[in-house]
């Protein structure tokens, strides 16, 4: 009997000690521990890792990350004890949301007079987003990811009980599978929703999980009164003409969209924001949608809605109420019809100092007294499509314009209107193109040159002979690099000795999403992070590197707002020798290097990281490595930060 009665006391203190472990560290590190998972010397040794390194990381990540546990085991521990974990702990424990707004939550749910589950106020009130959630749960808990809205279902199951019973409980049945009858939930952990279903369907619920908006929207669907959606109205009365407002209303007041993108599937109409520099889901619509919204996009656009076999594209001036926003359109043909892509443009925008867009204290001297301020010569921002190059210009134009100076432009389109400069936006369908209005610029006597963008051969001659001829030019280009605008300058036929002589300085550079103020926490890189960073421990001394944990504020997505990280070549003799000899790219960086003080993206991007303003894995993403990175302390020295 002795034996019984030690392995009854061992199975009471291992519970004691699961408790214990609970409380301190989460149900599932308890559990995994009761289930042989884990030891207790491996906790132990977790925590004291979790206290060295002052991470935002949950206990369970920390344990993944040392391998004490696989994903395979964490998932199975969970799928078998769903009774035991709550969803609010559970969430906190996989480092989706923080103690603090948990804490919160609850809060809000304890002064609710309807007491909505814990999970709707989380998501209403910001602290997860739906979807995010859900893919989460599914994979988690192992229940299948359905989208009633878009998915065929089964009318004789969903006769089966009333309309009403579905919206009270939040569910719907989609099909047969086998034996049993496969329903979507919005919670499947809620006993009484699965309960009612069973009553309903005799116990042979098979469980999925979805979103409370596609499941109103099948339902909205499938009521007996509900009629078809026609082109030019949606299901539930609303119009093609509202659907196409609220999208770009939408759009407009969330902050830092540039761009809507309108994208038809297989089985939906997708619509996405760009915010900073992010896709970011906005909303789905069924595919009856689509002729009509593309139709309503194209009248007011003025494109042709007959044409659905070529690729268009067009202007638009938006004004609703007090809102008013330019924007230029993108149709594209795919497999599944006309992807559309909006560019939000604000005319309004307020125009930043050069001191202002993200460059350190020595950078903006050196750009604006060797750059900026050379009597002639042209000035190159040079970047991807997004990356800022537009608001860069524009603070060098800022600078620029005094009452005794002449500034001329040619864009496409004028984005920033400002007062005391001739600005020209380009319009080819009434044959105001680039090279018409280039003809004319430098006929009207002006000091400084705006040439929105370098776009061909012929642009890029007008550039070269109007700084030639004692004019300052300033231009945006596509490259990836500052060295980059050289040789493509090279590739588009203007001679090596022009460019020389012409050229003063090409700004390169990239937009990163900054670590949001509201929830950064201190952060340690691992050693991973370090080697591909191409660094020792060593070189990154008097880092402070931030990380975000994930807050309402930045949809918990860690960042908010967005930072440029620049690349600045000043030609200098040594560089411009480099590029009569037709040295290479690696050269021609190399000299500039050695004799101009360049620092690369990568490298400003580093600093911009060690200082806290965006992270590590922002840089890695954004900032193309071309050049071996040195270390903080030479950094320090070169840009002055």
């Amino acid at each position: 009997m002795q034996p019984r009665n030690n392995l009854s006391t061992a199975k009471n203190g291992n519970n004691k000690l699961k408790e214990k472990l609970s409380s301190s560290f989460g149900e599932i590190v308890g559990i995994l521990l009761q289930k042989g998972y884990l030891t207790r010397k491996q906790i132990e040794y977790a925590a004291r890792v979790q206290s060295k390194i002052h991470t935002s990381k949950t206990m369970l990540e920390v344990i993944k990350e040392l391998d004490y546990a696989t994903d395979e085991q964490i998932r199975k521990t969970i799928r078998e004890n769903l009774a035991e974990v709550r969803i609010g702990d559970l969430l906190v424990e996989l480092g989706l949301i923080g103690h603090s707004d948990l804490e919160a939550g609850l809060s809000l749910q304890a002064e609710e007079k309807t007491k909505r589950k814990l999970g709707e106020i989380l998501i209403s009130h910001h602290f997860i987003d739906e979807h995010k959630l859900i893919e989460v749960l599914s994979l988690q808990l192992g229940f299948p990811f359905v989208e009633p809205a878009f998915t065929e279902i089964d009318r004789e199951l969903f006769s089966k009980a009333p309309l009403k019973l579905y919206e009270a409980h939040n569910f719907i049945p989609i099909r047969r599978e086998a034996d049993k009858i496969l329903v979507a939930f919005t919670d499947p952990l809620d006993h009484r929703d699965l309960d009612e279903a069973n009553k309903v369907f005799g116990n042979r619920v098979l469980p999925a999980i979805t979103t409370k908006s596609s499941l109103h929207e099948a339902l909205n669907r499938l009521q007996p009164k509900s009629k078809a959606c026609s082109i030019n109205t949606g299901r539930d009365g609303e119009s093609i003409v509202e659907i196409v407002d609220s999208i770009i209303l939408a759009a407009i007041h969330e902050k830092n969209v540039s761009d809507i993108h309108l994208e038809p599937m297989q089985d939906r109409l997708r619509i996405r924001f760009r915010t900073d520099g992010v896709l970011i889901q906005h909303k789905d619509y069924p595919l009856e949608y689509i002729p009509g919204i593309t139709s309503r996009i194209k009248i007011m656009c003025e494109a042709d809605i007959a044409e659905r076999r070529r690729h268009q594209g067009g202007r638009l001036l938006f004004e609703y109420g007090d809102e008013v926003m330019d924007m230029r359109a993108s149709f594209y043909v795919t497999v599944h019809g006309e992807k559309i892509v909006l560019r939000l443009i604000n005319r309004q925008a307020e125009l930043l100092n050069i001191e202002d867009v993200g460059m350190f204290p020595r950078m903006v001297e050196r750009f604006r007294l060797e750059a900026l301020d050379s009597p002639s010569g042209v000035v190159i921002v040079t970047g991807p499509t997004g990356s800022g190059k537009t608001t860069t210009v524009y603070s060098c134009i800022n600078y620029l314009n005094k009452p005794q100076t002449s500034i001329i432009t040619a864009e496409e389109p004028v984005e920033y209107i400002i007062e005391g400069i001739a600005q020209c936006s380009i319009n080819p369908k009434i044959n105001l193109t680039f090279e018409e209005t280039l003809r004319h610029i430098v006929r009207q006597d002006p000091d400084i040159i705006v040439i929105g963008e370098i776009r061909d051969s012929y642009s890029a001659e007008v550039a070269v002979q109007a700084a030639l001829t004692g004019h300052k030019v300033l231009t945006t280009f596509h490259t990836e690099d500052s060295i980059g605008g050289l040789v493509r300058l090279l590739n588009m036929d203007i001679d090596a000795f022009l460019i020389s002589s012409t050229v003063v300085c090409v700004l390169a550079q990239r937009l990163m999403r900054k670590v949001c103020a509201a929830c950064a926490m201190p952060y340690q890189l691992t050693p991973s992070e370090i080697l591909r960073l191409g660094y020792a421990p060593k070189d990154l001394q008097g880092a402070e590197l931030k990380k975000g944990r994930g807050c309402s504020q930045c949809r918990h997505t860690g960042y908010k707002g967005r930072v440029a990280a620049f690349e600045m070549l000043l030609l200098n003799e040594a560089v411009r020798d480099g590029l009569l000899e037709r040295k290479t790219s690696h050269q021609i960086r190399q000299i500039s290097i050695e004799t101009t003080g360049l620092v690369t993206l990568f490298e400003d991007g580093i600093f911009k990281a060690a200082k806290g303003v965006t992270t590590v894995a922002e840089v890695l993403r954004c900032l193309p490595r071309l050049h071996k990175a040195r270390p903080l302390s030479e950094l320090r020295r070169l840009i002055g930060g």
